[in-house]
């Protein structure tokens, strides 16, 4: 009989541990949902992007790879604000990466169209070739 009550006892126990799992996950899940709508609805996502190019990359061809990236604002609508630079630290910390591409989009679905856009493409087609690394961070703003 111990047998019996100490299996249903263990029973009843498990229902009630994955009873309250799947309810904390629920509202977790609701939670985060609402987070990202909030986040979404106050902030800018931003993406980041880093190159490291090949040695031999010529200074022509860096320069046809700039304006390639600093056309896709003007073809691409989803993207909001758009800003690039080279690489100025004192601290010698950048890895070899040289240029950053600084895109804002206002939402994920924004930047959902821009990844496979066909501009985007035919840039990293016309890149692609020449970057030994590339760094990409996205993220919202606070």
């Amino acid at each position: 009989m111990k047998k019996n009550t100490l299996f249903i006892f263990t029973v009843a126990a498990a229902i009630c541990v994955s009873f309250a799992f799947m309810t904390f996950n629920d509202s977790n899940s609701s939670e985060a949902s609402e987070s990202i709508k909030q986040q979404e609805s106050d902030s800018l996502l931003r993406h980041v992007v880093l190159f490291k190019f090949k040695d031999e990359t010529s200074v022509e061809k860096l320069k046809e790879i700039e304006d390639a990236f600093n056309a896709l604002p003007s073809k691409i609508k989803e993207i909001q604000d758009y800003e690039w630079g080279l690489n100025n630290s004192p601290e010698g910390l950048n890895k070899g990466l040289t240029h950053c591409f600084f895109v804002t989009f206002k939402t994920e679905a924004d930047r959902a169209i821009y990844l496979p856009h066909s501009d985007h493409k035919a840039f990293v087609e016309v890149a692609s070739p020449y970057i030994e690394d590339v760094t990409v961070v996205d993220y919202w703003t606070k």
